[in-house]
């Protein structure tokens, strides 16, 4: 009877044991299959073994058997300012260069780098991530990959790789220390961004401090900064574009001045579908947000402005002057004013059912 139970018993071990080997066999094979598969042109490839060099399969629209090579040193361009400021038309404008690719907001960015401060402001933490081993430059080099990858990998490749976070210039210091890019640093009569942020449940307290600390950071990386003024961009579109364009070391195209016609196309402009900011860029560059602010401010916050917001004069505005003469606008900019006060730009049907979305998802709860 027993040597019955032993038998029987070695013959389940027996069959276990190949169930076993058999599904380590089929797992390994694949492994090994996907290993060659990765080797091949158009995939992805470690590191080392592209000597520093990273690799990743191209997207929509391309050519899928050609890698794209990028690595810690190439050149990149950061978009940022106050929220409100004009950040997502000018990433509009220059998605719509053939060469360049900025995409939606990250939001992983900026946060990211805030922690990152938040470590270097706590002498206690620091302390305990350098006894961990975990100094500076470790987190620097993990810093540069996180900030690489996520640039690259969430939208196509291009000569050109742009990252649009507003609040990503919070840290432009920092990332001007660790990578090779430039700055392009919106900025708006901050009276303007308040009352927009308003009108979209923002919060304008943010304004003043935000353009204080993004413009001495700017001032500090003078080399690597160009300050954009929002009105000036949209009333000489043409006169801005290839001046920044040039201080990016991007060439000159036209595109850059018809984004709202390449909005949703392969290689043009992608829109979220749940950016604050999209309603507006579908248009082309025109003149409505300048005044919308104009006979919404408190008479005597109108009265206080220069004490108020002291940044206003800094930044070349005149805080007494309601409403403001910003300048003349160009012809074009003029006649596609026009056109947006006759309604003849409406949000796409792609982009309009998932904006009722939103605002469903917005609209407070019944208690």
């Amino acid at each position: 009877m027993i040597g019955k139970l032993k038998q029987n018993l070695l013959v389940a071990c027996l069959v276990i044991s190949s169930v076993t080997v058999f599904y380590l066999g089929r797992h390994a094979m694949e492994c090994h299959h996907r290993i060659e598969e990765r080797s091949q042109p158009g995939g992805i490839l470690p590191l080392s073994a592209l000597g520093g060099s990273m690799r990743t399969t191209l997207r929509t629209g391309q050519n899928l058997s050609t890698p794209f090579v990028y690595n810690k040193d190439m050149p990149l361009i950061f978009i940022g300012g106050v929220p409100r400021s004009g950040t997502t038309l000018m990433r509009a404008m220059l998605d719509a260069h053939p060469e360049v690719r900025c995409g939606e907001e990250t939001r992983v960015i900026p946060r990211i780098l805030a922690m990152k401060q938040m470590w270097s402001r706590s002498g206690r933490e620091k302390m305990r991530l350098d006894e961990a081993g975990v100094t500076d430059e470790v987190l620097d080099a993990a810093m540069q990959a996180f900030l690489l990858e996520i640039i690259v990998k969430h939208g196509e490749p291009a000569n050109f790789l742009c990252n649009k976070d507003p609040f990503a210039l919070k840290s432009l210091s920092y990332l001007a220390k660790i990578s090779h890019a430039k700055f392009l640093l919106m900025i708006l009569d901050g009276r303007a961004s308040v009352h927009s942020m308003i009108s979209r449940k923002g919060l304008p307290d943010q304004v003043e401090s935000g353009h204080r600390d993004h413009v001495t950071q700017c001032l500090e990386a003078s080399d690597k900064s160009l300050p954009v003024h929002y009105e000036q961009l949209v009333l000489h579109p043409e006169k801005w574009m290839k001046t920044l364009l040039k201080f990016l070391d991007v060439p000159w195209n036209d595109a850059v001045l018809r984004h709202e016609e390449l909005i949703g196309k392969a290689g043009g402009v992608s829109l979220s579908k749940v950016e604050r900011s999209t309603d507006q860029v579908i248009k082309p560059v025109n003149m409505e947000a300048l005044s919308k602010w104009v006979g919404k401010i408190p008479a005597d916050v109108v009265r206080d402005m220069a004490v108020i917001a002291p940044m206003l004069s800094r930044l070349g505005y005149d805080p007494h002057a309601n409403p403001p003469n910003y300048g003349r606008p160009d012809p074009k900019v003029l006649d596609n004013t026009r056109r947006v006060f006759k309604g003849e730009f409406q949000l796409p049907d792609f982009l309009k059912e998932q904006s009722q979305i939103q605002k469903s998802a917005e609209r407070p709860k019944p208690s």
